[in-house]
C-alpha cells in the first residue's frame, strides 16, 4: 500500500515517529470532525495563532474542520496522523483549478507530540499524494516566529523559504524531493527504525509465552536458549500450568508478571497468538517475535489472519517479527539475547544476518559457527508480516557491532525502497545476499526483445549491481564472502599474490583468480631478487610463488613478509599443504605473526592435509579455507566490492530539450483509446519529447503510397512491416533493405505487409549509415519499477544476448557502465582500426531513455532496435512501444511500514 495512488485517493499507511512509535497516516473523513475539533481545541492560543495567524473564532474553526473533512478530489485532500487512536496532526493541500501545478498547503500538529517528526511525516505523504495527480509544488505562508514549522519545511527542502515580508514567511516545497532532501529523509528513517527495533534486538526484559514444561517444544527450547545464553535482562516464562520452566520462574499470564517487558516471544497455537499480542500491549512490550506457524504461509485464510495480527500489533505500537520464524539473536555481551530454537549459537562477531527462511537461517548459523565467522545479530524474518529486510538494513547502518551484512531473500516487499537504503548501507558496510529464483521458469513473457530478455532475476541483478550488493549463488559462497569481508580490510585493487608450498594448488588458484576477475601479476625484478635472497630453494621467484613441499617455517614466513612489503599486490593467498617433511602448526603460527604485521593487506589461507586446521589465523582473523577456489572467489567478491565503493555514486544527468508534460499528454491521450501497442505517430511524438532521435518514417497502406514515400525519402530505402506486435521482422520477411527504385518497392510491398497483419501496412525509411547496430529499451515491473536495457542490436540481439540492465533512476555512472559492461564494448571504441562510436552520444541516449522510463511508467515496453551508432551520433531506426495503465506501486521515497496485506 502507499499514499501515491490515482484518482485523488490514498490508502492508510503506518509510519514511525522519531522515538519509534507507530503512527497511522490516512485521509481525513467525515467521521473525523470530532477528533479534529479536539485537536484544535487542545491547542494553546499561541499554537492556534501560528496556524491561523490570528486566534480563530468558532466559525473559523468549524469552516476549517468542514474543509478538512470533505471527500478527496483532484483539487484538494487532507491527511490525519493518528497515534494511539487519537488524531495528533492534520495536513492538507488545495488548488484552485484541477490542472494547477501548485497547491496551497497547511499543517497543524498537537503541541504535546511536537518534536516526534509527525509534521514532517504528514508533509512527506502530502507531497506524494499531490505529486500523484500532477501538483509539482506546495506553497504556503507561516509567521516568522513559527520556528517549528520553518524547521519542518527546511528539513524537506533547504530552499523552502522564498520570501519574508512583514513577519510572514513564504514557503514553497517541490512535491518531488531533491536528492539532498531524500538523503535527509533516509537519515530520519534510520533513526526511527533503530528506535523502533530496539525492544526486539536489545530488550531489557523478555517473556516467553507458550513455554511448555517438557523439553523439545519450540517455546521450551527458546526459553532454554535464552537462559543458557546468559540473557542479561529479566527473563520470564508464561505457563498457567507450571511454577517453573527450564529453570525459569513461570507465571500464569503476562498480566501476572512482576514488571514490564520489552520483548514477548510467542509459541502458542495459531488461534491464541492474537490474544497474546493484546496482552503484550498491556505490559509495555514494544516487540513481539511470533514463532507460531499457521498464518500467511497456509493460503488466503492464513494471510487474512496474519493481516489482522499485524493491524493489532500496529494499533498498540508493537513491532512484530514473523510469524513462522526461528527467532532473533544478539551476541552483544551486554545483552546476550538468544531468542531462537536453533541448536547452534555462533561466536560473537561483526556479521549481521537476516534470513526469510528458518531452515536457511539454521544453515547459516551452523556454517558461521563451524567456520569461526562471528555474528552480531541474527533475525529470522519468517513471513515478513511486519519487520522486513528494509527495516533491518536501516537498523544495521549505525550499529557499531555490525561490520558486514548477510541476507537470504525470497521476495521483496518494496524493492525500490530497498535499493535506496541498501545502497547507503553498502557505502559503509559490505552486504552479501543470496536471492532465490534464478531459474528461467519464471521468465517474463513479452512481445519485445527487452521484455523477453528481462526475466525477474534480471531485475534483481540490476538492483544489486546498482546498490553495490554482493550477490552469491549459494549459502557456502555467502559464508565464504562474509568471512573475508567481516574482519579483513578491503583490497586496494585486484592484484593477488599466491604463495604456497604446493605448485599444483597454486596453478588452480591462479586459474580461479583469472575467472574471478583478479589478476596474478608478475613481480618486479626488485621483488624477485628479494625472494631469491630469502627463499633460494623456491621453484622460481615470481607470482605464483612455489616454495616447494619441504619449505621450512622461516622460509615461508620470510617469503610472505617480502611480498607483502613489496607494495606490488593488493591481497594475499597463502597455501599450506601438510607433508611429513614440514611443520604445519609452526608454519601457521609464523604466518599469523607476518599477517598481523601487514594488517592493512587482506589475506586468505588454504590449509590442506590437516584434519583439524584453525578457522582463522592471527589477531586479524584471516580466514582459513579448505580449497583454493573458495578462497579466491571470496577474495574476488571483496575486490569487486571495494572497486564499487571507490567509484563515485554518480548523479542525475542534466538533460536539455526534454518536454515531460507534452509527452505525458500524448501518453494519456493514447491510453484513453485503450492500452496496447502504439502506432508510429505516438511513438515518434513521445520519443521526440525526450530528444531521442528516430529515423523519419512514413506509414504506407498500399503500394502506391509506399512508392510516394520512398521518392520523398530518397532512394535507397527500406520497407518494414508496420504491425507493432511483430518482433523478429527480419526472420519473417517483414524487412526489405536497399530498395533502389519504384519497381523494387512495389514488388516488396505485399510480402512485407503480409509478414504481419497487412491492415497496418508498411513503414518506409531511407537507408541510414552507422558503424555499429545497438539496441535499447524499457520494460516496466510493478514492484521494481522500470528497467532500462542496452546492448548489441540488429540481428545479433538474440544470438549474442550481449546486453546490460539498470533500474531507474539512472545516474551518469550507470549510463557509462551500461555500454562499458558489454562483452562487445570494444566495437564501440574502434575495434581493429574501425572508427570509434560517439560514446558520449550513446550515454546521452541511455540517460534520455532512463528519464523517459522514470517520468512515464505507463510505458510498459519500449524497443529501439536497431540503433545506428557512429562517429556523428546515434539514431534509432525502428521502435515499438506498448502502453498500460499503472496501478498502486511502491514509492521508493516514502517512509512507511509494510502493508499488513
Amino acid at each position: 500500500m502507499g499514499t501515491t495512488v490515482h484518482a485523488g485517493t490514498v490508502s492508510a499507511v503506518d509510519a514511525l515517529t522519531a522515538d519509534g512509535q507507530i503512527v497511522q497516516i490516512r485521509p481525513a473523513t467525515g467521521g473525523d470532525a470530532a477528533g479534529l475539533e479536539s485537536l484544535y481545541r487542545g491547542g494553546s492560543v499561541d499554537s492556534l495563532r501560528m496556524r491561523f495567524f490570528v486566534v480563530p473564532g468558532e466559525a473559523t474553526l468549524k469552516a476549517e474542520i468542514d474543509r478538512l473533512c470533505r471527500p478527496p478530489a483532484v483539487t484538494h485532500g487532507s491527511l490525519v496522523a493518528v497515534l494511539d487512536g487519537t488524531i495528533v496532526g492534520v495536513s492538507s493541500w488545495e488548488r484552485v483549478e484541477s490542472d494547477d501545478d501548485e497547491a496551497d498547503f497547511a499543517v497543524f500538529v498537537d503541541e504535546h507530540t511536537r518534536g516526534e517528526g509527525i509534521g514532517t511525516l504528514l508533509l512527506e505523504h502530502l507531497s506524494a499524494w499531490a505529486r500523484s495527480i500532477g501538483v509539482t509544488r506546495l506553497i504556503g505562508q507561516t509567521l516568522a516566529g513559527n520556528v517549528a514549522m520553518r524547521r519542518v519545511t527546511r528539513d524537506l527542502d533547504a530552499g523552502a523559504e522564498t520570501g519574508n515580508l512583514d513577519e510572514v514567511v513564504d514557503l514553497s516545497l517541490p512535491t518531488t524531493p531533491a536528492e539532498s532532501a531524500l538523503l535527509a529523509m533516509d537519515t530520519r528513517d534510520r533513526s526511527t527504525e533503530r528506535a523502533s527495533l530496539r525492544p526486539l534486538l536489545a530488550p531489557r526484559a523478555v517473556a516467553v509465552v507458550g513455554a511448555g514444561r517438557r523439553p523439545g517444544g519450540v517455546g521450551h527450547e527458546t526459553l532454554s536458549a535464552l537462559r543458557e545464553g546468559g540473557f542479561t535482562g529479566d527473563l520470564y516464562a508464561v505457563n498457567p500450568h507450571a511454577a517453573q520452566v527450564a529453570g525459569v520462574e513461570a507465571y500464569p499470564s503476562l498480566a501476572d508478571l512482576p514488571g514490564p517487558v520489552d520483548l514477548v516471544v510467542v509459541a502458542v497455537p495459531t488461534d491464541a497468538v492474537a490474544g497474546v499480542v493484546e496482552q503484550a500491549s498491556l505490559v509495555g512490550a514494544g516487540g513481539v517475535v511470533v514463532l507460531s506457524s499457521g498464518f500467511g504461509e497456509t493460503g488466503p485464510a492464513g494471510r487474512a489472519l496474519q493481516a489482522d495480527l499485524v493491524r493489532l500489533a500496529r494499533k498498540h505500537g508493537i513491532r512484530l517479527v514473523g510469524p513462522n520464524c526461528l527467532g532473533v539473536l544478539n551476541t552483544d555481551p551486554d545483552i546476550a539475547l538468544n531468542a531462537t530454537f536453533a541448536t547452534v549459537t555462533p561466536p560473537r562477531g561483526g556479521l549481521a544476518v537476516a534470513s526469510q527462511s528458518g531452515a536457511v537461517g539454521i544453515a547459516l548459523l551452523e556454517h558461521a559457527a563451524r567456520n569461526g565467522c562471528g555474528v552480531s545479530t541474527f533475525v529470522s524474518l519468517g513471513n515478513k508480516a511486519d519487520v522486513s529486510g528494509n527495516d533491518l538494513i536501516a537498523y544495521w547502518y549505525d550499529d557499531p557491532a555490525t561490520t558486514a551484512v548477510a541476507l537470504y531473500l525470497e521476495s521483496f516487499g518494496n524493492p525500490r525502497r530497498f535499493a535506496r537504503i541498501v545502497r547507503a548501507l553498502a557505502r559503509r558496510k559490505p552486504v552479501v545476499a543470496v536471492k532465490s529464483g534464478r531459474s528461467q521458469s519464471g521468465r517474463r513473457a513479452g512481445a519485445s526483445h527487452t521484455a523477453a530478455a528481462a526475466s525477474p532475476d534480471v531485475s534483481v541483478d540490476a538492483l544489486f549491481a546498482q546498490a553495490g550488493v554482493i550477490r552469491v549463488d549459494h549459502l557456502g559462497e555467502l559464508i565464504d564472502a562474509a568471512r573475508m569481508l567481516t574482519d579483513q580490510p578491503l583490497p586496494g585493487g585486484d592484484r593477488l599474490a599466491i604463495i604456497g608450498n604446493a605448485g599444483g594448488i597454486n596453478v588452480l588458484a591462479a586459474d580461479a583468480a583469472e575467472s574471478g576477475q583478479l589478476t596474478v601479476p608478475a613481480l618486479s625484478p626488485r621483488a624477485a631478487a628479494a625472494l631469491q635472497a630469502c627463499a633460494p630453494g623456491a621453484a622460481g621467484h615470481d607470482n605464483p610463488l612455489d616454495l616447494g613441499a619441504a619449505a621450512d617455517t622461516a622460509t615461508f614466513a620470510a617469503a610472505v613478509d617480502t611480498v607483502a612489503a613489496s607494495g606490488e599486490v593488493d591481497a594475499l593467498l597463502l597455501v599450506v599443504a601438510a607433508t611429513r617433511a614440514n611443520d604445519v602448526p609452526g608454519t601457521l603460527s609464523a604466518l599469523s605473526e607476518v599477517l598481523d604485521r601487514h594488517g592493512s593487506l587482506p589475506a586468505a589461507v588454504v590449509v590442506l592435509g590437516e584434519s583439524r586446521p584453525p578457522t582463522t589465523l592471527g589477531d586479524r582473523r584471516a580466514p582459513v579455507f579448505d580449497l583454493p577456489e573458495r578462497a579466491v572467489i571470496a577474495l574476488g567478491h571483496a575486490a569487486r566490492y571495494a572497486s564499487w565503493r571507490r567509484e563515485p555514486l554518480g548523479q542525475r544527468p542534466a538533460l536539455t530539450g526534454i518536454e515531460p508534460r507534452a509527452a505525458r499528454a500524448l501518453v494519456e491521450s493514447a491510453l484513453q483509446t485503450g492500452e496496447g501497442w502504439q502506432p508510429y505517430d505516438v511513438i515518434a511524438g513521445v520519443l521526440h519529447c525526450y530528444g531521442i532521435g528516430l529515423l523519419h518514417t512514413a506509414v504506407a497502406l498500399d503500394a502506391d503510397a509506399a512508392v510516394r514515400a520512398a521518392r520523398a525519402a530518397g532512394y535507397p530505402v527500406v520497407l518494414k512491416c508496420a504491425d507493432p506486435q511483430l518482433v523478429h521482422k527480419s526472420d519473417t520477411g517483414g524487412v526489405r533493405l536497399h530498395l533502389r527504385d519504384d519497381a523494387q518497392v512495389r514488388k516488396a510491398f505485399a510480402p512485407v505487409a503480409n509478414a504481419g497483419d497487412p491492415a497496418h501496412g508498411v513503414l518506409v525509411q531511407r537507408m541510414a549509415p552507422g558503424e555499429v547496430e545497438l539496441t535499447a529499451g524499457i520494460v516496466h515491473d510493478p514492484l521494481f519499477g522500470s528497467l532500462v536495457m542496452f546492448g548489441l542490436g540488429g540481428v545479433h540481439t538474440d544470438v549474442l544476448a550481449d546486453r546490460t540492465f539498470r533500474l531507474v533512476p539512472l545516474t551518469d555512472q550507470d549510463t557509462a557502465r551500461m555500454w562499458r559492461g558489454l562483452r562487445t564494448a570494444p566495437l564501440l571504441t574502434g575495434y581493429r582500426g574501425a572508427p570509434p562510436v560517439n560514446t558520449a552520444a550513446v550515454e546521452d541516449l541511455i540517460a534520455r531513455i532512463g528519464r523517459l522510463a522514470e517520468d512515464l511508467p505507463e510505458i510498459a515496453e519500449l524497443d529501439l532496435n536497431p540503433i545506428l551508432a557512429g562517429a556523428d551520433g546515434v539514431l534509432a531506426v525502428d521502435a515499438k512501444m506498448r502502453l498500460a495503465h499503472v496501478g498502486d506501486e511502491p514509492d521508493p521515497t516514502l517512509r512507511r511500514l509494510r502493508s499488513p496485506l
